[in-house]
């Protein structure tokens, strides 16, 4: 005889309690109420299990029920990602908008993946392989140009019976196993555990941004992990959309977790649009948007983060290089403060539950460069990007120490270089980048020889300029010797026409290797020839910088083919200037 059907018996946002659920497990979906709403199981005790709900609450009461749904919080992984926007526990959101409307009814559900559409499959394992989880069973054409490799799923191994070239929906079974198992294009994973790998790999080659101050100053390593913080008004969600439009990656997964919904708007409305300069196909492509707003129910905004690093760790487990934007990591942790306030937990630092560095830690700890399981061998990387929100730009806080514990990049925002209109604007004395050294020698290789010995250069000579400033600002410029003039003279030109970048202007909105390495070089090729002229006997009123300045100016707004011609008239004017 089967007991009471389990009912809520206490709501308080987004979290809600039912009994009598003590055969549920922890972090088992849930349908809550009549309206069937999405929910997880996050605590059990006795007989009461406590739900976090990823939809809004509003009219819920007690004594509605509560059905268990024997799953954890998956997504299904299969082709038809790309080009998708999802909200954060994986819904469509362009086919919930056409069964509900603009706004998500409570209880609205649609499967992550177009279940009617079909895909021309390539097997490329013969009957009577064993296969085991990562292997690749044959290829899709997911996208134009872009080869979706069909993975066995990781928990599945076995030797194939049957497996046939044809047209398939992602759940019409394309195979089976010896043992019975079907073979289909898709698979479902938890968001919350990490995909299996064969092995980590060293990290090497760069994740090229396109934004110079990054890939020259403070570059970060395909498989690396960055922090972005910033203050309001400092420019970390332009500076994420523009690393999601031009940096050199596969594929691209933007999380815009907890942002104001009229950017979130924006991305939607201009990313259809734009074109990738390097394939000329449309950015979306190659891209998957997870949406979840600050008027979102605050559960889901918890959510959306593992749903993206895990549509992110798929795609690397096909063998390409994916790079995951997070926007912004400090509305996460504020989700999880939420949730553990109303599970009355004990507070941390300023009220953040005391495994939030667990957590932010784990998260990161998922970007990586590997091999995939399974055969034929691939190496695949994932890089993370989180921005952070500190209140007051106060870096001390509970997240962005936290982030600085396990990341290998800072990419300090400044609200003074902002105000100043310096963008992008990062402090290049508290910003560092750990993946320096593993990547000087693919510079070396693919942008110039000199390229590290620039960039000391350049760090020395900025260091020198802000002590120099100090100085000017109690007694004055004209006070200072000729030399420290034509140093801040020279500092002043990198940083508007080297670590400055325009994201509105078309030329300047992303920089190739090329570009930077000319406009760096001929930026300190003034400077040195400056120096030449001061120690040949000239005064710095004698120095004409007007011209190497607009020249400079010129290459730096200058398009790819016109850059090397730019970039060599700023080196004969100074070397004009050295005569």
């Amino acid at each position: 005889m089967s007991g009471p059907s389990p009912v809520l018996v206490r709501i308080s946002g987004a979290l809600a309690e039912a009994e009598p659920l003590g055969e549920a497990s922890l972090y088992e979906l849930v349908r809550v109420g009549h309206k069937g709403l999405l929910g997880e199981v996050i605590r059990v005790v006795g007989l009461r299990a406590t739900i976090q709900v990823y939809e809004e609450t509003s009219g819920l009461c007690v004594g509605e029920p509560v059905t268990l749904t024997g799953q954890s919080l998956t997504v299904q992984l299969g082709p038809g990602l790309l080009g998708s926007v999802l909200d954060g526990v994986g819904r469509p959101l362009a086919r919930v908008a056409l069964e509900t409307g603009d706004f998500v009814h409570p209880g609205a559900a649609a499967a992550t993946l177009d279940e009617t559409s079909k895909w021309s499959f390539t097997p490329l394992v013969p009957v009577g392989t064993s296969v085991r989880g990562g292997d690749v069973l044959g290829t899709v054409l997911e996208r134009e140009g872009f080869e979706h490799r069909v993975l066995v799923p990781p928990t599945v191994s076995g030797i194939v019976a049957a497996l046939e070239r044809g047209t398939y929906t992602v759940n019409e079974p394309l195979g089976r196993l010896t043992d019975g198992t079907p073979l289909t294009l898709s698979h479902a994973w938890p968001v919350r555990e990490p995909r299996p790998i064969g092995r980590r790999l060293p990290l090497g080659a760069p994740l090229v941004t396109g934004q110079r101050v990054f890939d020259f100053l403070f570059p970060v390593a395909e498989g690396g992990s960055v922090a972005v913080p910033g203050g309001f008004g400092t420019g970390k969600t332009v500076i994420e959309q523009s690393l999601a439009k031009y940096a050199d990656a596969d594929v691209v997964v933007y999380v815009g977790c907890g942002e104001r919904g009229n950017e979130m708007a924006e991305v939607l409305e201009e990313f259809p649009k734009l074109i990738d300069h390097r394939s000329g196909k449309p950015v979306m492509d190659r891209t998957v948007l997870v949406v979840n707003t600050s008027n979102m129910p605050v559960a889901a905004r918890e959510a959306s983060v593992y749903l993206g690093v895990t549509v992110a760790e798929y795609y690397r487990d096909m063998g390409y290089r994916v790079a995951l934007m997070a926007d912004s990591l400090s509305r996460w942790a504020e989700a999880l403060r939420e949730i553990g306030a109303r599970l009355q937990e004990m507070p941390g630092e300023e009220g953040y539950p005391t495994y939030l560095g667990n957590r932010l830690g784990k998260f990161y700890e998922r970007a990586g460069r590997v091999r995939a399981a399974g055969t034929p061998e691939r190496e695949g990387a994932l890089t993370v990007i989180g921005a952070i929100s500190p209140p007051g730009g106060d870096f001390s806080e509970p997240v962005t120490q936290a982030a600085l514990r396990v990341v290998g990049a800072l990419w300090a925002l400044d609200p003074a270089l902002a105000h100043q209109r310096q963008f992008p604007a990062v402090d290049w004395e508290t910003s560092y980048s750990l993946y320096s050294d593993v990547t000087e020698a693919w510079f070396a290789k693919s942008a110039g020889a000199d390229w590290t010995e620039l960039r000391s250069a350049t760090l020395e000579l900025l260091q020198r300029d802000r002590e120099l400033r100090e100085i000017a600002e109690l007694v004055g410029p004209e006070a200072l010797v000729d030399a420290d003039r034509l140093l801040l003279e020279a500092a002043r030109m990198i940083r508007e026409t080297v670590l400055g970048q325009s994201a509105h202007d078309p030329n300047d909105a992303s920089s190739t290797l090329d570009k930077t390495y000319r406009l760096v070089g001929a930026a300190l090729a003034v400077y040195r020839a400056g120096q030449r002229a001061l120690a040949a006997g000239k005064t710095f009123e004698q120095l004409d910088l007007a011209t190497p300045r607009r020249l400079l100016a010129m290459v730096r707004r200058a398009s790819s083919d016109e850059v090397p011609s730019r970039a060599a008239d700023a080196r004969s004017s100074a070397e004009a200037l050295a005569a």
